[in-house]
């Protein structure tokens, strides 16, 4: 990508001549020398230059790079990490990455995976003859040049002779799938043997296209890397028995270096499994950021001539050429995660296309909450006094329970595996969906005096209050990277509290506006717009307004045509939905047509609008660059993010649809209506997978609580009326004995096949 307004034009006496990637901690840049080399040259965000323990901490990363010097890494060739904004550059490698290649071209055969993992072997025999252990080999870090592999990026690699920041004791950098037990559960204390477990993971990678620990949440994946056996279906025999030896819970009993060159050395020839169609954390990218310990370039697929780094063809989205994205950055706080406390998880991965297909539900067995089975339970309780009303009832959740909030019951925890109400909470209805959860602390809202409301915080296992603080009766609260992001009460100010509900900053809210806080990317933001003469916010134009997660300093990017709606972030920029037309029409059945997205760049304030190719209507949600329209006689369009272009439209006669979740696993998008009837189609087509007929009673709640699903695992948990049910994407029929009164059946799909348990739909 070509260079941007405000890039340097060199460093280090380097001249830049292109972007490689960008991440949350920095760009990197094509350079070249004065006699014509190329690097690759990474410079540090000027946030983080001004950051002492981060500045140590790059200069472990350079010095443990520099320390390694082999035929599979790419060496240091310069750095200063005493610069004003500290940088290194590193021997320029063209090639993709594996991760790049194998989602390309498919799993690698015999030969090819042989060759990768002699060359990977060589690459940690090199790193840990010098003291150095990885600690983050996966296969967005493994550079697939034509003489071999290169492992790259050293961020948070360890070397003997470093000693631990005080201030960091405890903290755990890696990316959960391809981490291992010891480096989750001590990481301070990891050895050579970690690096073996993750080559373990990159090779059934490479071998089948899947990493070994699946899911989409970073929790459970961490949880499965501790506690479960690895997914190895689809591995070709003769590496199942490598792959099972590397994948050992306990470091004594891998190979080491030595007996697993021997191992790969002897591997035979063989053709490449058929690809998996899993998108597992490894080749996502939610909602959607490059990489999060420092960038390399590794990010896009680097051509084999420097001089000639061709732009994407016109009109390709930029999510087609699948940009790695931050998934996760919990930087500060504590994880819970298995039981363990972790104070930092961070990880990146690489997006997929909007819309790619996973159709693998025949082959892959559904990741299901330890002790799940499909189960049905009452949400309803008789709690006396007027209901909190504020904003819509809903569910959030974690890796093990959802919790609710809604028209006629307070908040009630529900055991994801069974369907247990395991308490409540409040002495109201709770007409508010919980703000969310995040390492075991529970976020909702409680009633206070007058007009006013407050955020409570309670430990997510035994509902007992930690912290609460008041907030305005009309503005609303959201979780950023650093706390809980609202306004104060009087809506003259924007606060933001600490996970323990100590006070981080202050921001003076807009005078005559009204600013409703939201995050975008784990940023904190505000929507602010005039109030009319009855005191109340109108409906635009918008001003966006981008708050520092440091010190809630506010910058002022951009102005939203009236009645914008605010879809979330797309590779980390703000997207709005504009409307066709924003007259006022009161008509009855009226809905507003929507003709163009809007993104907004957060460093610039720049937009950018995309027409869209077909006029839309609807309720609509963004998925992993896929904007979502359900129309209310249930027709559901997916239109691209980066286009706008419809990539298919599909009638589904199901009316009051809830919002869609996306499973990338079997590449279902799954819904739930307002009776219980859950509905699944295809991601990249639209196709109905299958459906199960309504439940025979979610009671009066059918029409004053709105349908919502979601995934736990890969359990699907959907609510309506004041009924919480779940059943398994492989087999939606199952359903608990004892509950026939309720039992759905599935349908036959919209091509007129049925769906049995355990069909592929």
């Amino acid at each position: 990508m070509s260079l941007s307004t405000g890039d340097p034009d060199f460093i280090g006496g380097y001249t830049l001549v292109d972007r490689l990637g960008a991440g949350g901690m920095g760009v990197v840049y094509l350079g070249r020398s004065a006699s014509g080399r190329h690097v690759a040259v990474k410079l540090v965000h000027q946030q983080y230059a001004q950051d002492e323990e981060f500045r140590t901490r790059f200069r472990q990363e350079v010095a443990a790079a520099r320390k390694v010097s082999g035929a599979f890494t790419a060496p240091v060739v310069d750095a200063d990490p005493d610069a004003e904004r500290p940088w290194m550059a590193t021997l320029y490698v063209p090639g993709p990455t594996l991760s790049e290649v194998v989602r390309k071209q498919g799993p690698l055969d015999g030969r090819s995976l042989r060759t990768l993992g002699l060359g990977l072997v060589e690459a940690l025999r090199d790193i840990h003859q010098v003291g150095v252990v990885h600690r983050d080999l996966k296969p967005s870090n493994i550079l697939m040049a034509d003489d071999g592999p290169r492992v790259i990026d050293f961020g948070i690699s360890r070397a003997a002779d470093n000693q631990t920041l005080t201030v960091t004791i405890g903290r755990v950098l890696g990316t959960p799938p391809f981490m291992s037990p010891e480096q989750l559960r001590s990481p301070r204390g990891v050895t050579a043997a970690s690096d073996v477990f993750s080559l373990g993971s990159l090779l059934v990678f490479a071998a089948t296209g899947a990493a070994p620990f699946e899911s989409d949440s970073p929790y459970v994946s961490g949880y499965q890397v501790m506690y479960e056996q690895p997914t190895l279906a689809g591995v070709p025999g003769p590496l199942t028995a490598i792959a099972e030896r590397c994948l050992a819970k306990e470091p004594t009993e891998r190979p080491d270096l030595a007996e697993l060159h021997r191992m790969l050395d002897a591997l035979p020839d063989f053709a490449a499994a058929a690809p998996s169609t899993a998108e597992g954390p490894h080749a996502q990218g939610p909602h959607a950021q490059p990489h999060a310990q420092g960038p390399t370039h590794l990010g896009t697929s680097a051509p084999k001539a420097p001089e000639a780094l061709p732009a994407p063809p016109p009109g390709e989205p930029a999510a087609g050429r699948r940009r790695r994205r931050l998934i996760l950055t919990v930087v500060g706080a504590t994880l819970a995660l298995a039981g363990l406390t972790v104070a930092a998880v961070m990880f990146a991965t690489d997006s997929p296309s909007p819309g790619a297909d996973a159709d693998s539900s025949s082959v892959r067995a559904a990741a299901l909450p330890e002790g799940w089975r499909p189960w049905q339970a009452s949400l309803r309780d008789t709690t006396p006094g007027p209901p909190l009303v504020y904003q819509q009832s809903g569910c959030v959740s974690d890796a093990t329970t959802l919790y609710c909030g809604g028209t006629g019951f307070s908040v009630a925890a529900v055991d994801a595996a069974t369907g247990h109400v395991r308490w409540r909470y409040g002495d109201s209805p709770q007409q508010a969906r919980p703000i969310g959860v995040r390492d075991g602390v529970l976020y909702v809202y409680q009633e206070s005096e007058g007009n006013g409301r407050r955020v409570v915080a309670l430990d997510a296992d035994t509902k007992k209050q930690r912290w609460q603080q008041e907030i305005s009766g009309s503005g609303s609260a959201a979780l950023f990277s650093g706390g809980v992001l609202t306004l104060s009460d009087g809506e003259r100010e924007f606060i933001a509290y600490g996970t323990s509900g100590e006070l981080l900053w202050r921001s003076p809210a807009r005078a005559g506006a009204f600013c409703d806080p939201t995050v975008l990317g784990g940023v904190p933001y505000a929507l602010c717009s005039s109030i009319d003469k009855n005191g109340l916010a109108t409906e635009g134009p918008y001003t966006l307004l981008r708050l520092d997660p440091a010190d809630g300093t506010q910058r002022e990017l951009a102005t939203l045509p009236k009645k914008s709606l605010l879809l979330g972030a797309f590779h980390g920029q703000p997207l709005f939905l504009a409307p066709q037309t924003a007259k006022e029409v009161y008509d009855e059945g009226y809905v507003r047509p929507y003709n163009a997205l809007i993104r907004v760049d957060p460093r610039t304030g720049g937009t950018k609008r995309i027409a869209l190719s077909h006029t839309m209507y609807g309720k609509a949600t963004l998925l992993n660059g896929v904007v979502y329209f359900i129309e209310t006689n249930g027709t559901i369009s997916a239109v691209s993010a980066d286009t706008g272009r419809r990539s298919w439209r599909r009638a589904t006669d199901l009316e009051s649809l809830s919002a869609p979740v996306e499973s990338k696993k079997y590449g279902r998008l799954y819904f739930c209506n307002r009776f219980g009837r859950l509905l699944a189609l295809n991601t990249r087509t639209g196709e109905e997978a299958w459906r199960i007929t309504a439940l025979n009673d979610v009671g009066i709640g059918a029409v004053a609580v709105p349908p919502s699903v979601m995934l736990i695992k890969d359990a699907i948990v959907a609510t309506a009326g004041y009924t919480a049910f779940s059943v398994r994407p492989d087999r939606p029929s199952a359903w608990p004995s004892g509950q026939d009164s309720d039992k759905p059946s599935t349908q036959p799909s919209a091509s007129g096949q049925v769906t049995s348990p355990g069909a592929t739909g």
